[in-house]
């Protein structure tokens, strides 16, 4: 068996039961002509890449089916382009790898969807993760601790200088009243 998967648009101007009766009306044909429906994926309404029909947005559904020959495709695009309710459509036959694929993203393997308590955890985590580089420039990095240290030694050295240098000034003024008062 030969396994298909058709991908069509459905107007959104249509209720959400006529969308669905659209898209059971496409299953039905399949299951009469003895396809087995292996899974359908109802991706919502989603907005197009471009305007079809002066429409910005439609309604996705994706069935992944497999069937001895492929006749039916034929009969079933005839009815799309017939189906003024169906924007458009794609049909594709699946390798192994598609299948494969397609198996391993419905089994949570790929493009897994997360719950509401992965999300919020994730969320948590991006917080604690930008706030983590604001900790981390309150911390002085060592370079610049060293730095520091030698700026202070250096004050320290000027103090003493200018200490001695006033004792050096005093000193003189000292000589010089001396040597006045002498006089």
């Amino acid at each position: 068996m030969k396994q298909y998967e058709v991908t069509f648009i459905v107007d959104p101007v249509l209720s959400g039961d006529e969308a669905k009766a659209t898209v059971d009306t496409y299953i039905s044909m399949l299951k009469e002509a003895g396809a087995k429906i292996i899974h359908i994926d109802e991706m919502g309404l989603r907005q197009l890449a471009y305007p079809i029909n002066r429409r910005n947005s439609g309604f996705y559904y994706c069935v992944e089916y497999s069937i001895e020959s492929g006749e039916i495709i034929n009969k079933m695009e005839l009815s799309f382009r017939r189906d003024e309710r169906i924007m458009r459509f794609l049909t594709v036959s699946l390798d192994k790898y598609g299948v494969q694929y397609n198996d391993d993203k419905r089994n949570g393997k790929i493009g897994k969807v997360k719950t509401k308590e992965e999300k919020k955890a994730e969320k948590k985590e991006e917080r604690e993760r930008r706030t983590a580089p604001k900790a981390k420039k309150e911390q002085k990095p060592k370079a610049q601790e060293v730095v520091e240290e030698a700026v202070e030694e250096i004050i320290e050295d000027v103090k003493k200088v200018e200490d001695t240098a006033t004792e050096v000034v005093e000193n003189k003024t000292e000589e010089t009243t001396n040597t006045d008062n002498q006089e």
